[in-house]
């Protein structure tokens, strides 16, 4: 990885994170064109896309929702610890979420006899976007499905790209029903995306759309969402390693390797004051990958997108990750915890030498679904919050309308919305 002596903090990052994936005009103008097919032609247009780009013959005839029967037989093609290790997975998040829901109380807050009633609701429906095609990803319908499970939503909708012979990876069909999807549909990229957000013949608009997906996904949640709310636009995986003399530069080649053979475009990077140690991580870098499984992403990532920043202080050090705000952040210092008091803005920061972002991934109990390209300033991880609204209840009396009267009059005609005050004198004469 490229060795960059950080001078000026923000510089260094904009420059770092310019390397990102770019939507261009070109994807966008796709990824319109196929919402805008899914709007017109319903079913007929999501098949279309999907046998184009999951490669199944045309002739092919296939229903877009998963049957039961389907499922039955998925189970049958998973083994016995597949299926333990999906259980504590779900086990283990359900926990966390639930100890957050389980606080969520009714709010009442009193004034001058206004009476406001503040109660967290579920949703009605959410779309869940699983990743698929090539790759599957069962921890992923854990991440999405269980919150939304925990938060009481009634409709749970998963839709995953279909391979070239229309079956979806059934440890993904497994992992999903165990989690308790209502409705499983084999769909993937923007026609997917389209036809949770407007519907289709098959599938019902939801209300909400979470999950990540490659850059058109991404790009499509972008487009629908002046129509249907989504949990974030994220983009590729992200971990940055804050680390001194004190860690084990093999275990940091490690869990950088970890989250670059996710592919290219994952951005993996180390934060430190040492020189020395920025050196030996690049050299057990080279000695392990050309070893490894995967090696070829993780090479591509690490010496397109990942870099090692050496800053003059610790201080410096905090500075420049609160302003990265990586997906992921691990600490393996002397004094983890009192660095990670200090980090606001990371989609999960894990601390100490024990605590690999490659585990909590899949079973430490939180969410793997983060924010990415810098959000981590402004939101966290998925989690039982995105599924739930706030409903507000009020109640006044023409008593308290009396007692404001004067004060909206002087508000609504600072405003020039004199029916407003009028709305409320005609109750007080």
């Amino acid at each position: 990885m490229r060795i960059i002596s950080v001078q000026n903090v923000e510089t260094t990052i904009e420059s770092v994170r310019s390397k990102a994936v770019q939507e261009t005009e070109s994807n966008r103008n796709q990824v319109q064109h196929i919402i805008n097919d899914v709007r017109e032609n319903g079913d007929k247009a999501v098949k279309y896309w999907d046998k184009k780009f999951s490669k199944i013959p045309s002739k092919a005839d296939y229903n877009l929702r998963i049957s039961r029967s389907e499922i039955k037989t998925a189970y049958s093609k998973v083994t016995k610890g597949q299926i333990a290790a999906i259980k504590l997975a779900k086990k283990r998040l359900e926990k966390s979420e639930f100890s957050l829901k389980n606080n969520l109380k009714k709010i009442k807050p009193i004034m001058d006899g206004i009476k406001i009633t503040k109660t967290f609701v579920p949703l009605e429906s959410v779309g869940c976007y699983i990743p698929g095609g090539i790759a599957k990803y069962p921890s992923t319908a854990i991440m999405s499905i269980v919150p939304a499970k925990v938060a009481g939503i009634k409709r749970i909708v998963a839709v995953s790209p279909p391979n070239s012979d229309s079956t979806v990876d059934p440890l993904v069909l497994v992992a999903s029903d165990i989690c308790g999807v209502d409705e499983f549909y084999r769909t993937g990229g923007p026609q997917a995306v389209a036809a949770l957000a407007y519907g289709i013949e098959s599938i019902k608009k939801v209300d909400k759309i979470v999950g990540p997906g490659g850059t058109n996904v991404t790009i499509a949640k972008s487009i629908v969402s002046d129509q249907v709310s989504i949990d974030m636009v994220a983009g590729p995986t992200e971990l940055a390693i804050i680390a001194d003399n004190s860690a084990d530069s093999d275990i940091v080649a490690s869990d950088l390797i970890s989250q670059a053979e996710h592919g290219p475009n994952s951005m993996c990077c180390l934060i430190t004051t040492s020189k020395k140690l920025a050196e030996s991580v690049n050299n057990s870098l080279e000695e392990k990958i050309p070893r490894i499984e995967r090696s070829d992403y993780v090479r591509a990532s690490l010496e397109d997108r990942g870099f090692i920043a050496i800053c003059k202080t610790e201080a410096n050090i905090i500075e420049f990750a609160n302003k990265l705000a990586p997906e992921h952040l691990q600490i393996i210092t002397k004094n983890p915890k009192t660095i990670a008091q200090k980090i606001i803005s990371a989609g999960l920061v894990l601390v100490g030498r024990d605590t690999p972002s490659s585990a909590s991934d899949y079973l430490l109990g939180s969410n793997h679904i983060l924010p990415t390209n810098g959000f981590a300033k402004s939101r966290s991880s998925l989690g039982v919050l995105d599924f739930m609204k706030i409903r507000t209840q009020l109640e006044t009396s023409q008593k308290e309308l009396r007692r404001i009267s004067k004060h909206m009059k002087i508000l609504t005609n600072a405003e020039g919305l004199p029916n407003h005050y009028k709305a409320v004198w005609n109750r007080l004469k």
